[in-house]
């Protein structure tokens, strides 16, 4: 038996993928399938959308009318006990601070109270007394409902129609501090009288609220009087003790009396030490001065500025000069002579005792200075203390004193606001505002059925988005795959290529009207798609060459025969010398599309020992390219591609040709194709998309698992979403070259291939 000449390498490349990745994708919706979703399945949506939209119209038209009466309300009016709220000072208000959380849930209170029945059923008893027909407009349109009360009460009283009303009353608050109510109802009148009476005990329940907050007003402004007054008159007393206690009359003007004061002695500190250190200066320089001779002394200041000594200091200059002038005349003991010297003599002790009196009259001032000094100082200790003790009583002065004040105004402020509310007590404005006042006398509502175009735009959004619905849920029971993304995310194996949907080529295969050439021409984009997916396959193992390989699909109808035939075109037009086999022993059918005849073939080759080489064919239009037909279908396909024959050929065949194609049946229930990739380098798997279901794929992926055959990859075929930009460029050279050659081709036979389109368009 012959072996598998499949590399390790690309083997080890190749393995088939576990298939329990592929149950954690088929759960899985991202954006993009939603929307290819939404595409392949817009007619359902279209036609659902469409019917309920259809339905809501003709039930807006059909419905009896529904009438519906409005109005609004401003619960925000300036009133006294809310500007004594607003007024209250904010040391004495913290409790009543309201934050936006606060008025929301009081909002929400209110538009519970006025749908309660303390409101609504006053009103319904009022209704029925003014309308003596209410009971008969409640029984033509609910009389089961009115029949059932009847039976069961007797009597219909108004707490048990507070359900009915209720249902169709709707109070809302779209802006704050406005209340919006409606009411619906099929009769008119019967809406008009039931929102006119409950606008009114809106209105009458404002009145009474609001005389209950002026009373709670009033009460909370003698709460707030009490402890006021009390604190004004403790602020009072203390404001009098103090001066009494510290023996002033104004603390604030005592300090300031202290302040000049110390000031004062400050100054005189100075002027005091300023003198005392001019006196001990002076005294030192009268020492000094003594210290000379009288002569050298006598224009001294210091002395000179006492009138007895400088008298004296005088006669004895005088005497002086007198005895010089004399002394040229007479002799020292002349009687003149002695007179004047006995003179001199005289003054000089007065002069001592001069200088003496000067020096202790200097000596003597300078205690006094001194202890005046001292004394300056303490008087200045002694009032800063009185100050400091001054300050402490300032300030507590100044604090009662702004206590004082404070109560006081606050005192005087609710004093007023207390007479505002007594006087707003007696009075009857109703706080809250209609803010339409027509409403009071008439109310004529509009129509509900009118607005049909409401109820079709709500048609139409609810018959969109079931329909939506209806499609991802349909989408997901069809079980099939229909983009190459879900492919691949399912199957996780290489993704070899893309081949787009093309109706018009197999319309034309089967007319048989349209030559090669023009099929080529008109399909560009499609077969360019074959020579990318050829090299792929080449690019899968780097080391060894793929010579052979299987293509088949999960099930018939994914277009593998057709794969087949162009990728095997795709590379004998690349210069390989390629065979295509038939082995679809159960069905063949590459002999009609080749237009060959099916007489002999791979039957006959392995039940007849015929040669390979008496029965393949070339391919019309393709020198490159051979076909091997399948000959004769046999009873048991199966024995025969596993008989030895079969093995010995598949390598003669690998050996004689560069890449041999068999074309297998499905591989869902058939082993034909697990026979023979066993020998190849692997099998090609083919996924028709719009018709593959993941069932059958996931399970022919398990039976290649179980196999263990290797998977090449896979080529997702009949793609609707395959957008060939970068091929534009290359279909309008087609166009160019191929235009001249139609004419030519139309004679011939219409069973073309790409083999030859290429080949000429190379020639050309």
């Amino acid at each position: 038996m012959l072996q598998s000449n499949t590399s390790p390498q690309l083997l080890s490349q190749l393995k088939t993928p576990q298939l329990n990745d592929h149950n954690n994708h088929d759960d899985e919706l991202n954006l993009g399938q939603v929307i290819a979703v939404l595409r392949r399945r817009l007619l359902l949506i279209i036609s659902m959308t469409s019917l309920l939209a259809t339905v809501a119209v003709l039930k807006a038209k059909t419905d009896p009318p529904v009438y519906q009466a409005k109005f609004d309300i401003s619960t925000k009016r300036i009133t006294r006990e809310s500007q004594v709220i607003a007024n209250v000072p904010q040391t004495l208000n913290l409790q009543l601070n309201v934050n936006a959380g606060q008025e929301q849930q009081e909002l929400e209170t209110t538009i519970t109270v006025l749908q309660s029945p303390l409101i609504i059923e006053p009103v319904i008893k009022q209704l029925k007394e003014e309308d003596p027909n209410f009971i008969e407009r409640l029984k033509v349109q609910y009389p089961e409902y009115v029949a059932s009360l009847e039976a069961e009460y007797g009597e219909i009283t108004p707490n048990l129609l507070y359900k009915f009303f209720i249902h169709n009353l709707t109070i809302t608050s779209a802006q704050p501090d406005i209340i919006n109510v409606e009411f619906v109802n099929s009769d008119e009148k019967l809406a008009i009288n039931f929102a006119n009476l409950l606008a009114k005990a809106y209105l009458s329940y404002s009145l009474d609220q609001r005389q209950s907050d002026v009373v709670q007003g009033i009460n909370f402004v003698n709460e707030q009087r009490k402890p006021l007054d009390e604190r004004v008159k403790y602020w009072q007393n203390e404001l009098r003790k103090l001066p009494l206690e510290n023996s002033l009359i104004d603390p604030i003007q005592k300090s300031q009396i202290l302040s000049t004061q110390v000031a004062t002695l400050r100054q005189q500190q100075i002027d005091n030490k300023v003198e005392l250190e001019q006196l001990i200066a002076r005294y030192h320089d009268l020492q000094s001065e003594l210290a000379l001779q009288p002569g050298a002394r006598a224009g001294n200041s210091l002395l000179s500025e006492h009138n007895r000594y400088q008298s004296i200091l005088n006669e004895i200059q005088k005497v002086d000069i007198e005895i010089t002038q004399k002394s040229a005349t007479f002799q020292n003991n002349n009687p003149v002579m002695v007179t004047l010297k006995e003179k001199k003599a005289h003054l000089l002790p007065l002069l001592a005792q001069e200088e003496l009196r000067v020096q202790k009259d200097l000596q003597s001032r300078v205690p006094t200075l001194s202890g005046l000094d001292n004394s300056l100082r303490e008087k200045i200790i002694n009032l800063n203390n009185e100050i400091s003790g001054l300050a402490t009583v300032s300030r507590n002065y100044a604090n009662i004193e702004r206590e004082l004040q404070i109560v006081t105004d606050a005192f005087t402020q609710f004093t007023a606001e207390q007479q505002a509310l007594q006087t707003e007590k007696s009075q009857k404005q109703q706080p809250w505002l209609l803010l339409d006042p027509k409403l009071a006398k008439a109310n004529y509502p509009g129509t509900v059925s009118e607005s049909a175009r409401r109820n079709l735009g709500v048609g139409t959004a609810v018959g969109l988005l079931s329909g939506v619905g209806t499609a991802l849920v349909v989408d997901k029971l069809s079980n099939i795959f229909y983009t190459a993304q879900e492919l691949k995310d399912t199957t996780k194996l290489p993704l070899l290529g893309i081949v787009p949907l093309r109706k018009e080529l197999q319309t034309n295969h089967q007319k048989n009207n349209l030559s090669p050439t023009v099929q080529k021409a008109n399909n560009a984009s499609f077969f360019e798609v074959f020579p990318s997916l050829y090299t792929n396959i080449l690019l899968l193992s780097s080391d060894i060459p793929i010579r052979s390989f299987v293509i088949s699909s999960p099930s018939q109808g994914d277009g593998k025969s057709t794969i087949a035939i162009q990728l095997a075109q795709a590379a004998a037009a690349m210069g390989q010398k390629v065979l295509l086999v038939d082995a679809n022993l159960r069905c063949p059918s590459l002999h009609s599309r080749a237009g060959l005849m099916n007489i002999q073939g791979l039957t006959d080759i392995i039940s007849h020992d015929l040669h390979w080489h008496n029965v393949i064919e070339p391919w019309p239009w393709e020198e490159n390219l051979y076909v091997m037909t399948a000959g004769p279908i046999p009873p048991d396909s199966v024995r025969l591609l596993a008989s030895g024959k079969m093995q010995e050929l598949i390598y003669n065949l690998q050996t004689s040709f560069d890449l041999v194609i068999y074309d297998t049946p499905p591989l869902l229930g058939f082993a034909d194709a697990h026979l023979i990739a066993a020998h190849t380098n692997g099998i090609v798997l083919v996924a028709g998309l719009g018709k593959v279901k993941r069932t059958a794929l996931l399970q022919v992926l398990e039976e290649i698992q179980i196999s263990g055959t290797f998977m090449l990859g896979i080529i997702a075929n009949m793609s609707k979403q395959f957008i060939a930009v970068s091929h534009n460029y290359y279909h309008q050279y087609y166009q160019q070259s191929i235009n001249t050659q139609i004419s030519s081709e139309q004679a011939e036979s219409n069973n073309g291939s790409i083999g030859a389109i290429m080949n000429k368009m190379r020639g050309s």
